[in-house]
């Protein structure tokens, strides 16, 4: 690259608009639009030159999972769903976010933020949620951790009379639902992550700007770089093409740069598991139980004209 295509660079991962997020974000926003700087690999590794690539916050190790066994295809074939605790201002006081997501997409279908958690509120998320998406009996698996809100009988009987199968992690295996906690991470790692909230205002308000700007902006790695909201609705595949249009320009204009030859644009995968059965397994995908809580939901129709939708507020 010439010393102004680096200079090119650098300003523009450090420009206001980008210079919280990560090159992978950066990459794909600017493909999307037509435009290719370089590679992803190349703006690390010219921020790394200026010693500006790294971890904003220290690291867990990777945790390992296990058997529950569940498979999407397509979107509104699985949900999963899990609560978190957010620390508000008052030492020792939480609120609980509930946050229900398609697998598929990784769309935050529903969110909701409430002072306790209960099954109470799990079952009006639950019936809301399937309400908002239109779920036909006997088509939906919903995951989830053995929770109290998720284990209630009158939690398992809403289920029931949903036609929703539930399934749920293992007793004592925390990382049996790592979607969902994947989730939590990414939101918790946003640079504009309070940390701690003054109250549940505060913690609606913050949610209700981040949801949206997860499933319509966020370029998921885990979906190729393309939005939860893209997948969700199928729009992927002609963003696909302007992405793999702009690669072919650039391609032409400078094939040496691309020691691999010909890119091409990776596409989201077509079926999301958990814990996916290795061919050598002779495996049994355990039957169990699921269930949920109340809801924000999180800018999605069935339609997915993602914008506000708010299914209810609780405190």
């Amino acid at each position: 690259m010439s010393d102004a295509e680096r200079a090119l660079v650098i300003a523009t991962l450090a420009s206001e608009r980008y210079r919280d997020q990560p090159p992978g974000e950066v990459y794909h926003h600017l493909l999307e639009r037509g435009e290719y700087l370089c590679s992803m690999s190349t703006m690390y590794r010219l921020l790394r030159e200026r010693k500006a690539s790294g971890e904003r916050r220290a690291q867990r190790s990777a945790q390992h999972h296990a058997v529950p066994r569940l498979r999407a295809e397509a979107p509104n074939e699985v949900w999963t769903w899990d609560i978190t605790k957010l620390p508000t201002l008052r030492r020792g006081v939480y609120l609980s976010l509930y946050v229900v997501l398609d697998l598929f997409s990784r769309l935050a279908l529903a969110w909701m933020i409430s002072a306790k958690e209960n099954s109470a509120l799990a079952c009006q998320l639950m019936r809301e949620a399937s309400a908002r998406y239109r779920i036909a009996p006997d088509t939906l698996t919903i995951h989830q951790d053995r929770g109290a809100p998720m284990i209630a009988h009158t939690y398992l009987d809403l289920m029931s009379e949903l036609g929703i199968t539930a399934s749920h992690s293992r007793p004592r295996v925390s990382n049996d639902n790592p979607f969902s906690e994947s989730a939590f991470k990414t939101q918790k790692y946003q640079p504009d992550y309070p940390g701690r909230f003054d109250d549940i205002v505060h913690a609606n308000r913050w949610c209700g700007e981040y949801f949206p700007w997860y499933n319509l902006e966020h370029h998921h790695a885990g979906l190729a770089g393309f939005t939860p909201e893209q997948v969700y609705t199928g729009r992927y595949r002609p963003i696909a093409e302007r992405k793999q249009r702009a690669l072919d320009a650039q391609y032409a204009r400078h094939p040496e740069r691309f020691v691999r030859g010909r890119p091409s644009v990776p596409m989201p995968p077509t079926v999301v598991s958990i814990n996916p059965i290795i061919e050598t397994e002779e495996a049994q995908a355990p039957a169990g139980a699921v269930n949920f809580p109340t809801l924000t939901a999180a800018g999605a129709e069935s339609k997915c004209t993602l914008s506000e939708n708010q299914l209810s507020k609780t405190g």
